[in-house]
């Protein structure tokens, strides 16, 4: 039987005048080598993700076991070493979300009892090694950052079933908030423009039009509910708006599809071949949906949808970068977390 402390002998708990808080700034994920062993570990964590794949049943389990991570894996590291950071051994987006913590842990320095840290939803950094960290810190209040300018289940909703399933295992828990989607705040669609002019500033042609693509999502997941596609949606409207292009001139497409089922529609790598052979020559490609290039901008909008472009016509090609650690890539992420903490700090 438990014993029972006297309230009047208890110690009461000690806390500092402000409590530390902790921001971890969270993306989806990257396999830790660019050979078939890291790919595949990798693979199997993304695709055994029922927010990913949302039928894990008996038939997908032998897939995914018995085909797909026996091929995938060889191919898929090709592509990764086609991008790779090899000075640091390293994929791209774990450069750039390392430096965007750094930097926001830069800009929040003046903030004594801020700690900045990052994490990937699949691969390492985890977010349960991430949170750990910050509560070794002390910190009593923990800020979530999901950098996914718009919301879908397959990518913010597994951010925070991981980041409760690592807070369901702990007795001392901290206070948890979790960033919104941020897909038409002004500063992002501010951002993303001037991203865009200053890039276009640099080209030695003029392209003839934009196309925005985002990465796919079946269109089952949309049919129940899923509010990603309206998310795109609003982005590129809201794109079209500040830069004064209409909808035949900046294009919405939606790449990186899997499986056989029907994904959101139109396809960029269908656009990018009906494009050319209507006629075009000149092009761009933003990818509003990523906070960070990573293997689906640098080598499927970069170098592949670039080859399917001009192999049917096509002329010139440009992928506009994403808005990483740059200045105005910065200052969202800057904006969107001092708004999140207000109360906190």
């Amino acid at each position: 039987m438990n014993s029972v402390v006297p309230l009047e002998t208890a110690k009461p708990a000690t806390r500092s005048a402000l409590p530390r808080v902790g921001v971890l700034l969270i993306n989806l994920g990257t396999p830790d080598t660019a050979d078939a062993p890291g790919v595949r570990v990798y693979l199997k964590e993304f695709l055994s993700d029922a927010r990913v794949i949302e039928d894990q049943g008996l038939i997908w389990k032998l897939v995914l076991n018995g085909i797909i991570l026996r091929s995938r894996p060889r191919t898929k590291a090709l592509d990764y070493q086609k991008i790779w950071n090899n000075d640091r051994n390293e994929s791209p987006l774990k450069t750039i979300t390392r430096s965007q913590r750094d930097k926001l842990a830069a800009a929040l320095s003046d903030r004594d009892n801020v700690v900045v840290d990052w994490a990937m939803r699949y691969g390492n950094p985890s977010i349960k090694s991430g949170i750990d960290a910050l509560i070794a810190k002390r910190c009593e209040r923990i800020l979530a950052v999901p950098l996914y300018p718009q919301y879908s289940a397959s990518t913010s909703a597994t951010v925070c079933d991981e980041v409760f399933r690592v807070l369901a295992q702990l007795r001392n828990q901290p206070t948890l908030r979790i960033t919104p989607p941020y897909y038409a705040d002004e500063a992002y669609i501010e951002a993303l423009a001037v991203s865009i002019e200053g890039h276009l500033a640099t080209l030695s042609f003029k392209p003839e039009l934009i196309v925005a693509s985002f990465h796919g999502m079946p269109k089952a997941y949309v049919d129940k509910g899923d509010p990603y596609q309206q998310h795109c949606i609003a982005t590129t409207e809201a794109l079209r708006r500040r830069l004064g292009m209409d909808a035949a001139k900046l294009l919405l497409t939606f790449q990186s599809r899997f499986g056989n089922d029907e994904w959101l529609q139109p396809y960029t790598d269908k656009t990018m071949e009906r494009l050319a052979k209507d006629g075009v020559r000149r092009i761009a490609v933003v990818t509003p949906g990523f906070s960070a290039d990573c293997l689906e901008t640098l080598e499927e909008i970069a170098q592949e949808n670039a080859e399917i472009f001009k192999h049917n016509g096509g002329e010139q090609f440009s992928a506009i970068p994403c808005l990483n650690d740059s200045g105005p890539g910065m200052d969202v992420i800057r904006a969107l977390v001092l708004r999140e903490l207000q109360g906190w700090i």
